[in-house]
């Protein structure tokens, strides 16, 4: 299996990147989720000025925030910047949608657009919108046609499945892996944690400010799919959905998601404190030899590329930390 790390992209990004090459990882991945991160195109041009190696990718874009002509140009420069070095991933949305007040889009929206983009950057003449389209970028102004990258597919259930199946190059799951995933195609799975002393208490202030993002998005995710009912599940859900629910519901979904696996937001400090002994069940935390274990679970199922998604006040030393983790 391979390590590669993920980003919920901030203005550090393209630092934290940096030395995530000097450690050996494999690819770099950043959010695509405007309302709360900075511009993840321009993050990975500025990574791309400062690395050599490592792969280069977002995940996952979300067809509705973008044109796809906007999203082709993107990767005709960024492959220009690193050539050879850059993947995309494309999914129907999580928070890329939630924070505008919008459910994920249709499975037929997003192979439809990931048609049309594998048309534009073959250099081909594209039909979108009524109109015909095509990249006429020049020598100079963007990679030359035909265009290859590898394009997954973020999905973890059947229909999104499918789609990798016809159009995809792999799977692109978070948490859990993709059961329906076929064996020996790209899957990637995107986890959330931080490696523990022998003994060290799930509710310090460093073990909160380094996982408690894993535990604070698994509150989130319930609750856009379930509901109260769901959430109220989980240790510490109840106190969760109060704290939500006290917020007007018409802008509910503008605190719902404040502090996406960057940090927790107040309303959230004491849930999570509650639900603290699920850290190393839900999230990919552990002691070195626990994380050993995960990473073999996660190898005898078909993952074959670990993305790890730093969070809190040291990224450094979390990348760092896991890295030697995985290492053995």
């Amino acid at each position: 299996m391979k390590l590669s790390c993920a980003f919920a992209t901030s203005l550090e990004t393209p630092r934290h990147i940096e030395v995530a090459e000097e450690l050996g990882y494999e690819r770099a991945w950043v959010y695509d989720s405007p309302a709360l991160y900075p511009d993840a195109w321009m993050t990975l041009a500025l990574a791309a000025s400062r690395t050599s190696r490592i792969g280069l990718g977002p995940a996952v874009l979300v067809p509705s925030l973008r044109h796809p002509m906007t999203n082709a140009a993107a990767i005709a420069t960024l492959v220009a910047l690193a050539p050879g070095r850059v993947a995309i991933a494309i999914g129907s949305g999580f928070t890329g949608r939630y924070t505008f007040g919008k459910r994920p889009l249709r499975w037929t929206d997003v192979e439809a657009y990931v048609i049309a983009l594998r048309g534009l950057l073959a250099g081909e003449v594209v039909e979108w919108e009524g109109s015909p389209i095509r990249m006429m970028q020049g020598p100079g102004f963007g990679a030359d046609r035909p265009i290859g990258v590898e394009l997954l597919i973020g999905a973890d259930g059947p229909k999104g499945t499918a789609v990798a199946s016809r159009v995809g190059d792999g799977i692109f799951t978070a948490a859990t892996p993709n059961e329906q995933a076929p064996r020996g195609e790209p899957h990637v799975i995107l986890q959330f944690g931080t490696v523990l002393s022998e003994g060290e208490d799930l509710r310090s202030n460093r073990v909160i400010n380094a996982a408690g993002h894993a535990v604070a998005v698994l509150f989130h995710s319930v609750y856009e799919r379930g509901g109260r009912d769901a959430v109220g599940q989980l240790p510490g859900g109840e106190a969760w959905a109060d704290a939500i629910e006290a917020f007007p519901e018409r802008e509910r979904h503008l605190s719902t998601h404040e502090g996406h696996l960057v940090r927790l937001a107040p309303f959230e400090e004491h849930a999570v404190a509650q639900a603290a002994d699920l850290i190393p069940g839900m999230s990919f935390s552990g002691t070195r030899e626990q994380i050993r274990e995960k990473i073999a679970s996660l190898e005898e199922v078909g993952v074959t590329e670990l993305a790890y998604q730093p969070a809190g006040s040291d990224i450094e030393g979390e990348l760092r930390r896991m890295a030697e983790a995985f290492s053995g």
